[in-house]
């Protein structure tokens, strides 16, 4: 609204002027009415000093005439009484100034409005994108201190150990990634699965985890652990005695109900229960 003001602000000069002349015009077109010996009768004489008798009187008609929409009560009375003339004149006023002007400043007023909405949408973006790349350092800041061998990439051992100190854990809050499990943190931010992190898994797995809030930390953990499973079974396809090991062709199945039911809370945890039934036949082999 505020950036938008300059083009309102114009366009009421632009319209003020237009009615201040128009209001001069109809002035002097009346005043002769107004002497002592026209034949207009008391009551209509009075009329028109009321409305046009003077510059602001004149004015504040015209205003009333652009803006109320009652324009042929003010017209009426001048067209009939006084002199056809009058006809032309605010044909003229109302097709140039109230039907033409009027329309070009709203177009041009809705115009700027939407600039100005246009340039606040991109103002949040590249606000949003400056969050996401703070929380990405600092992410890479937490990341660098955890890595205690400076290799690179973060064991199980190292990240639970790391988290053992209770700011670690407070900031971790802060960040919004639940430390009250490591390990299931680390499993879920252990995109390949090998039990190492490295940095670009780490950032990626916890603003994942932040965009998506809770349902999403929970498709990402059955998500890691069908991909996990995923592997065994590969690995444990060409043995002896595999006919107990679900196909592949299940365990497509089975991943396709996850990405199925990601809104779904519930159906989340029954896919789990398959998954983790799964397993446990391929333990039993």
């Amino acid at each position: 609204v505020i950036a938008s003001m300059a083009a309102f602000f114009w366009s009421m000069v632009l319209l003020f002027l237009c009615m201040l002349m128009a209001a001069l015009i109809v002035c002097q077109m009346v005043s002769p009415f107004l002497q002592p010996d026209t034949s207009l009768n008391g009551d209509r004489v009075i009329w028109l000093y009321l409305h046009y008798g003077t510059a602001g009187r004149s004015l504040w008609t015209m205003f009333e005439v652009t803006f109320s929409g009652g324009w042929p009560n003010y017209v009426r009375p001048l067209v009939e009484e006084l002199h056809p003339s009058f006809a032309f004149f605010f044909a003229t006023y109302v097709s140039v100034v109230i039907f033409a002007i009027t329309r070009i400043i709203t177009a041009l007023f809705l115009k700027e409005a939407l600039a100005a909405a246009s340039n606040d949408a991109e103002t949040v973006i590249r606000e949003k994108m400056r969050e996401r790349q703070g929380y990405a350092n600092r992410l890479q800041d937490v990341f660098n201190a955890a890595d205690l061998s400076g290799n690179g990439d973060i064991t199980l051992s190292q990240f639970e150990k790391f988290l053992e100190a209770p700011k670690v854990r407070s900031y971790f809050a802060a960040l919004e990634l639940d430390a009250s499990e490591p390990k299931r943190l680390f499993e879920l931010l252990d995109g390949d699965g090998d039990g190492r992190l490295v940095l670009d898994e780490f950032v990626n797995g916890a603003m994942k985890m932040k965009d998506g809030g809770a349902k999403s930390k929970e498709f990402v953990f059955i998500q890691e652990q069908l991909h996990k499973l995923g592997n065994k079974v590969m690995a444990t396809e060409n043995t002896e005695g595999a006919t107990s090991v679900p196909s592949q062709e299940q365990l497509h199945k089975l991943g396709t109900n996850v990405l199925a039911t990601e809104n779904s809370e519930e159906q989340l945890h029954k896919v789990g229960n398959k998954a983790l039934a799964t397993e446990n036949s391929e333990e039993q082999l």
